[in-house]
């Protein structure tokens, strides 16, 4: 195996379902030895925003709804599985998986892709109130945050797997 075909299997799934991003990246040059949670994250945020629009929507669309029908099928990633969990999400009581699921398709309906938010330290009120405010923004300012949320997500997620510096 080619130290890019390692690089891609290790990275390829830091932007969800997404290895053209860790492809992009080691083949741009922007890859630098040893490998940092800092450095690896500045690459590939670079390649991320210089995406087109099609492509950063299909980046989005990969993402799960959060206590959505994947989680309750199981067919989510491990780290989404595990970021979920960890706020809580697996643990929802009916109301409030009720309050999830009707967000989430308002939500979709509006703005054509899931709702994207790095859980990590939230709980589920602190979801549940974003959620609430972000479903009225207007589709160029959701676009960009969720676009940020996924870049913060990458970064925890490199962070589970590199030192920082």
């Amino acid at each position: 195996m080619t130290a890019r075909n390692d690089f891609v299997a290790t990275f390829g799934g830091v932007f969800e379902h997404s290895p053209f991003i860790a492809e992009r990246a080691y083949d741009g040059g922007m890859i630098f030895v040893p490998l940092t949670a800092k450095g690896v994250h500045e690459a590939m945020v670079t390649v991320f925003r210089a995406a087109d629009p099609q492509e950063k929507l299909g980046i989005l669309n990969a993402h799960p709804d959060l206590a959505g029908k994947l989680a309750i099928a199981g067919g989510l990633t491990q780290e989404s599985k595990n970021e979920q969990a960890g706020a809580g999400l697996d643990r929802l009581s009916p109301d409030e998986h009720a309050r999830f699921t009707e967000l989430n398709a308002a939500y979709v309906a509006k703005f054509g892709f899931p709702f994207i938010i790095a859980v990590k330290g939230l709980t589920r009120d602190d979801i549940l109130a974003a959620f609430e405010t972000r479903v009225g923004n207007d589709a160029d300012q959701e676009f960009a945050t969720a676009c940020a949320q996924v870049e913060r997500i990458a970064h925890l997620r490199l962070l589970a797997l590199l030192p920082e510096t």
